[in-house]
């Protein structure tokens, strides 16, 4: 299983605080609403920062195509 560090947990738990008061935005400017969206934008910003984050998942496309 992944491990996601402390950090990492405080970002997430910190945009989706922000998601509830309307103050998150994703990278168009737009407000986020949607869970998913503020825990990948949290995930985002603990990444730059360098926190503890497992690799992102490649596309079920790209990983078809490499094994064959």
């Amino acid at each position: 299983m992944a491990k996601y560090g402390k950090s990492a947990a405080r970002r997430v738990k910190s945009a989706m605080h922000r998601r509830k008061r309307g103050t998150l935005k994703s990278s168009s400017g737009r407000r986020v609403r949607s869970r998913k969206q503020a825990i990948a934008i949290g995930l985002s910003e603990a990444r730059s920062k360098g926190a503890k984050v497992p690799r992102k998942r490649g596309s079920r496309s790209s990983r078809k195509h490499a094994n064959s």
